[in-house]
């Protein structure tokens, strides 16, 4: 029987993890846990999806980061969205709505 949890969509990451940072900075652990959270466990991301995706966000400039202690009092690095950031979390955001849409049409057509 198939896991019912799922891994994230290649395309998808990058929106969800700009949409968790705007609730503000979290390391790379934290953000795994609250997008599953979020998710109530339909979502989840494992380390070798996420972390390419935070350094290709931070090459973009869409996000930076920063050294801190974490709740365990471990060193842990730290992401936070830019305004670089948001402006490109809207545009996604408008992308995704008008690409779920057009797919939620499809599914419902019947003929």
């Amino acid at each position: 029987m198939p896991d019912p949890k799922s891994d994230l969509l290649q395309g998808t990451l990058d929106l969800i993890v700009l949409r968790i940072l705007t609730l503000g900075p979290r390391h790379g652990y934290g953000i795994a846990q609250r997008i599953q959270q979020i998710s109530k466990d339909v979502l989840q991301v494992n380390q070798g999806s996420l972390y390419p995706a935070l350094l290709r966000l931070e090459q973009n400039g869409w996000i930076r980061s920063e050294w801190g202690i974490s709740d365990n009092n471990r060193r842990a690095k730290y992401y936070s969205i830019t305004a670089a950031g948001k402006s490109q979390l809207a545009e996604e955001t408008e992308n995704w709505e008008r690409v779920s849409g057009a797919i939620k049409k499809l599914l419902a057509a019947t003929s």
